[in-house]
């Protein structure tokens, strides 16, 4: 994600909201047992240690303000994204379960999801442990990352290829073609978007919603043009050829980039583990509600797209889990097969109906299937790992 020099001080740091916020003495705290505690407040992150050893780690984070929160652990640039756990409600607490690294990281909470978030500097040392995975042999392991990257991949050279098609017709003036394509086009993005979401700079420049904006942030990206292809019926200045074109060539270069970038990407089972949660994630805080596409109201072809690139992850790593936990692998077998019943009702032709026309009782009936999965999917990395 991102990539910047680590600085031990959080105070030379230029961080929103307050100051980085550790609990009592914990400056000079360290994690003995890797399981650390997290408390996001609306203005405060308390992060019971600055300090773990390599291995599995635990975040336990509760949200105790009155916004929905996140928790992220950055890599050492400030970008890169090694995890991260959404959808935190007020009252509520949810896990970070990962297997980490030697190095310097930050923590970060981002009370209204917005933001760079309230920052802390951690460290982890090296233990001098062995952190593989007990009771799985290495080939088995090694196949399973080797076809996630493959997938990863595949759907990355996809996204090129059908974006270009897009952005052509957009550029062209074909709407009628350009509307097609925008949810199929987008399928693959929304398939892999954890791996996206990991590269802090592209994922707002491809994919932020204009809610999201905040004060002097320029909108570009899918959405930008969404909002054109399906303009609101008054009020809104459609943009000119030459406008189009550089939305358009901007879209292109970010996911050219992003094809680029997942080349040489490496993952842990951790990483893709809790990659899957995140995709339902996303499913719950967008594509539930209808404001992923909320011009458009293409929700459904995402919402579809997110969970197939969760059961991947699932499926991937399902050999794995077999042995660590098999009532919870069957578990998630079923959830997944009951979530992909009820979407499947939505289907017409080779999309789905627009989301517009489904109704709130339909919303929660979908809403709850997704919860029904969350809540083992939460415990797969956990389940593998600790």
């Amino acid at each position: 994600m991102k990539f910047s020099t680590l600085t031990a001080a959080c105070a030379v740091l230029v961080l929103p909201l307050t100051a980085c916020s550790l609990t009592e003495d914990n400056s000079k705290a360290s994690s003995s047992s890797n399981k650390i505690t997290v408390t996001s407040s609306a203005d405060k992150c308390e992060v019971s240690a600055t300090k773990a050893e390599s291995g599995p780690l635990s975040f336990q984070v509760k949200n105790t303000g009155d916004k929905v929160t996140e928790f992220y652990l950055y890599g050492e640039d400030g970008l890169r994204i090694v995890g991260e756990v959404e959808n935190i409600g007020p009252g509520l607490t949810r896990d970070l379960v990962l297997t980490a690294q030697p190095g310097r990281y930050f923590t970060a909470c981002k009370p209204g999801m917005i933001g760079e978030g309230i920052r802390s500097a951690f460290k982890v040392s090296d233990s001098g442990k062995d952190t593989a995975i007990t009771g799985v042999d290495q080939t088995t392991i090694d196949t399973a990352l080797a076809q996630y990257s493959s997938y990863v991949k595949d759907q990355t050279s996809q996204l090129v290829a059908d974006t270009q098609a897009f952005v052509d017709a957009y550029k062209a003036g074909d709407d009628d073609k350009a509307r097609t394509l925008f949810p199929q086009a987008r399928s693959h993005w929304e398939g892999t978007e954890t791996v996206a979401e990991s590269f802090g700079d592209l994922d707002p420049l491809t994919d932020l919603r204009e809610a999201d904006l905040e004060p002097g942030q320029k909108w570009t990206g899918w959405h930008r043009i969404e909002k054109d292809l399906w303009p609101p019926a008054t009020g809104y200045a459609a943009l000119t050829p030459a406008q189009r074109a550089v939305f358009a060539d901007d879209l292109m270069k970010n996911i050219t980039t992003l094809n680029t970038r997942v080349q040489d990407l490496k993952y842990t089972v951790d990483q893709i583990a809790n990659g899957s949660k995140g995709l339902l994630d996303e499913v719950a805080t967008g594509k539930i509600t209808g404001e992923e596409d909320i011009w458009s109201h293409t929700d459904l072809w995402d919402f579809q797209a997110n969970v197939d690139g969760a059961k991947v992850g699932y499926e991937t790593l399902k050999p794995l889990l077999d042995v660590k936990d098999e009532q919870l692998s069957e578990t998630l077998a079923a959830r997944f097969a009951a979530l992909q019943a009820l979407l499947d009702k939505y289907k017409q032709g080779d999309g789905f109906v627009f989301y517009d026309t489904v109704t709130e009782q339909q919303r929660q009936q979908l809403s709850d299937a997704v919860n029904a999965l969350s809540e083992p999917l939460s415990k797969m990395a956990g389940a593998l790992t600790l």
